[in-house]
């Protein structure tokens, strides 16, 4: 495993940068806390999604460098894709990883000139090579691999918005760089336009233009364009272009599809060859200019040093001791993924691309520097239970950026999205949660956004049914609006899928409805308030009261005949009602007097004893949605919050035992048992989830509510030190400690916070952020006394 590598970090780094490490430490801890020794990439990376493995990257950076093994030609779509653990041959190393997004890919290779990568199965008909799981070595910011066809040591790094490269040849009279741009590459999907040319003796520049599956039914009329400038160190002795199997030596450009660039050295044994490229999705010129802000004297190795510090400060955020290095190393991978997803998609300049193609300015400050970044981003769908509360924890500005990002998009579209891809709309689920966020945002604190203009579109997202689409979401809200839900119905797009989710929208947009209330009560909107408060109540309209079940309905308002609640899909997005009928996390104490206490715990308690038995999902299936038809899914997100709801039915030991145990059962440590067995990770939303199970805190509500709580479970840690943001807090640090922890004693037995008493299983967030130390007792048994009197706070109670 890459772990492994990672005890020689000092070696990788060398002296000098470890000393930055130390000098650098975050001032809470004057020794340097080393977060990076517990990041392992590798985990998870079977079956990985297009953006999971991207190890030459920053946090949140547009440049996200990675090796690829299944990229070429792929399907597109949100399948996974691009790099898997179990492949022993690369096709070379690409630039672009986000949802939807990818393109401008190189390989190096040596001797005869291939323009065509081969497979997996027959990699000697192309330019692909073997490697050695031995060679290979990441970690945050940083790859490197030995090509063993070519005998080429490949090393990448990254600044925001520079790949770096670092290729070491044998003694070769034809060492070649291949640079493809004109084919399909991972979530790109089609290429629709590709054009490179050169410019001076080292230097290429180009766009590349896709045509994304989710494009086809969200944003048809739209395009995602990709421009980028490449530099190199040496010149070459050749060099020219080709589509697919073809080649014109001596042309200095290419443009159409299925094309690209080779260039051709001589190298002496050793001899590097290093590239660095610039990325934009404004321009040549940006690219251009990302490429020398970030660059100007720049070297690979300091490039690589200034990733590892840059990551080491964010990880470092939170600092952990005690349980075992399995435990620190699931911490703080799931921490970097959380950290990974989501890149920027403005320039250094704070120039971006726009929904009408025009290139919009962030403001900036005295010094001329953007106040803030534009981001790339898939829907935030579940975010709201695991990115958002870590990201308001511990990197609110981050959150801050990210909402006002959206705020910016809603100006020239009309609607915020909940998944964009350079501009355009990528809606994955066709709802749209972000007004979810922002709420979430405003109450958490986090003000520093056009919060105004920001409620305004949240508003809209809930309420305004005309102009709705499969790009904006909520494609179907005028049933929710009129007629109090949305009916089981089939609703069949452009790409011919077919859409039956009338059951969990209702409950996903009487969710939302009721966070943008809350938002509403906050800034004093009264009328908007109580509208959408009668709406977030529009769940119980598809509860059967029968079978005590969330049951589609029909428009007549008949239950959907021969209903099995196990059946995934019906009137359920990657779900099904078992699943879903939990799905009120504004208003448990409603939905736990409707179903009766008595049912709700048996059939929760059920739901997690059964679910064990298959690794709380899809057992060891690799697949993406195989948890759909069980009990339980921890491997998607509609589920995330269900562990937890014993706090809210007067068992909070049962949420203590089960989010516990999925840390330790559904999380593993290796490339296929990481998040699940080949489970669907979302942009870090499982491992944001691992985050907050292990700190023992979560908040079912998703920070919805207009004065947010966090639920208690099972802290796995001796003590994390938390740094809080003096910019947004009052506080410091929070540190959480426990006496008395061990993998057996797991259950709290008392709680204090700066040393007085605390008898709920839940706490003010806002008491939290003032700083100080919430201290856990934990025993080998449950103390069922403790934490019961009064549930979490709940819209009805």
């Amino acid at each position: 495993m890459a772990f492994r590598k990672n005890k020689k970090r000092l070696q990788w780094l060398g002296a000098g940068v470890f000393a930055l490490l130390v000098a650098c430490s975050p001032k809470s801890n004057p020794t340097a806390y080393d977060a990076l020794q517990y990041v392992d990439p590798q985990i998870g990376s079977v079956h990985g999604r297009w953006f999971f493995y991207t190890p030459a990257a920053l946090p949140f950076g547009m440049a996200k460098l990675a090796p690829h093994t299944n990229a070429y030609e792929g399907e597109g779509s949100w399948s996974p894709q691009g790099y898997d653990d179990r492949h022993r041959s690369i096709e070379g190393f690409g630039h672009f990883h986000e949802f939807q997004i990818g393109g401008l890919v190189v390989m190096p290779t040596t001797g005869e000139l291939k323009t065509v990568p081969g497979t997996l199965e027959e990699p000697d008909v192309g330019y692909r090579s073997r490697f050695d799981k031995t060679s290979e070595e990441s970690m945050p910011g940083y790859y490197s691999v030995l090509l063993k066809d070519y005998g080429v040591r490949a090393e990448l790094t990254a600044t925001e918005r520079v790949g770096f490269h670092r290729y070491t040849f044998p003694e070769s009279e034809q060492s070649n760089l291949i640079i493809d741009i004109g084919h399909k590459q991972g979530e790109s999907s089609t290429v629709t336009d590709a054009f490179i040319r050169m410019n001076g003796k080292k230097q290429l520049e180009g766009y590349i233009e896709t045509y994304p599956v989710y494009l086809t039914f969200c944003d048809p009329d739209n395009r995602v364009k990709m421009y980028f400038v490449i530099q190199s160190d040496k010149e070459p002795k050749a060099f020219g272009s080709f589509v697919n199997e073809q080649q014109e030596a001596g042309k200095t450009e290419s443009k159409g599809v299925g094309n690209g660039f080779y260039l051709t050295f001589q190298t002496d044994e050793n001899e590097l060859v290093e590239m660095q490229v610039g990325l934009s999705y404004t321009s040549i010129a940006n690219a251009r200019n990302n490429l020398n802000v970030e660059a100007e004297g720049q070297t690979f190795d300091s490039v690589k040093g200034t990733a590892a510090l840059k990551w080491n400060e964010k990880l470092s955020r939170f600092q952990v001791e005690g349980a075992t290095e399995a435990d620190r190393i699931k911490f703080y991978t799931g921490l970097y993924h959380a950290l990974l997803g989501r890149g920027i998609a403005s320039d250094v300049n704070g120039q971006y691309i726009q929904y009408d193609k025009t290139i919009g300015q962030i403001p900036l400050d005295e010094s001329g520097t953007p106040r803030y970044h534009q981001y790339n981003t898939d829907g935030i769908w579940g975010g709201f239970w695991n990115l958002g509360q870590l990201w308001a924890l511990a990197y609110p500005r981050y959150l801050s950026e990210y909402v006002q990002s959206n705020i910016d998009f809603s100006k020239v579209s009309g609607w915020l999205h909940d998944g964009m891809a350079a501009g355009t709309y990528t809606n994955g689920v066709q709802t749209n949660f972000q007004g979810l966020l922002m709420a979430s945002a405003y109450n958490a604190g986090i003000r520093d956004f056009e919060v105004e203009t920001g409620y305004e579109a949240a508003l809209r997202n809930e309420l305004e049914y005309h102009g709705r689409n499969l790009g904006n979401g909520k494609y179907d809200l005028h049933y929710f609006v009129k007629n109090g839900y949305v009916p089981s119905k089939d609703t069949v797009i452009a790409n011919g899928w077919v859409f039956n989710f009338g059951a969990s929208h209702t409950l996903e947009y009487a969710f939302s409805s009721y966070a943008v209330g809350q938002f509403a009560k906050a800034l004093g909107h009264k009328a908007d308030y109580q509208k959408l408060m009668t709406q977030a109540g529009n769940w119980a309209n598809i509860f059967d009261p029968e079978t005590r079940f969330i049951r589609p309905r029909y428009e007549d308002g008949r239950f959907i005949e021969n209903f099995n609640p196990l059946e995934g899909w019906r009137g359920f997005q990657e779900g099904n009602a078992y699943q879903y009928t939990w799905y009120v996390p504004h208003d448990p104490a409603a939905l736990i007097e409707k179903m009766g206490v008595d049912t709700f715990n048996v059939r929760l308690e059920k739901t997690f004893a059964e679910s064990q038995k298959s690794l709380f999902g899809g057992g060891r299936e690799v697949h993406s949605f195989s948890g759909v038809e069980k009990l339980y899914n921890q491997g998607n997100q509609p589920c995330l919050h269900q562990a937890w709801l014993f706090n809210y039915s007067g068992k909070p030991w049962q949420t203590q035992h089960w989010t516990r145990t999925i840390c330790y059962e559904f999380y593993g440590t290796e490339p296929l048992h990481g998040y699940g067995f080949g489970q669907d990770e979302d942009q870090g939303q499982l491992g944001a989830w691992y985050v907050m199970g292990a700190l023992g805190l979560f908040d079912v509500q998703g920070h919805a509510a207009m004065n947010p709580s966090f639920q208690f479970g099972s802290p796995m840690f001796d003590k994390v030190t938390i740094q809080l943001d003096e910019n947004y807090y009052e506080g410091k640090t929070l540190v959480l400690e426990t006496r008395n922890n061990s993998k057996e004693n797991k259950y709290v037995q008392s709680v204090t916070w700066n040393g007085q008493p605390v008898e709920n299983c839940w706490i003010s967030r806002n008491e939290l952020m003032k700083g100080g130390t919430l201290l856990f007792e934990m025993g080998s048994s449950p103390n069922k006394n403790w934490g019961v009197g009064m549930p979490p706070p709940s819209m009805t109670k």
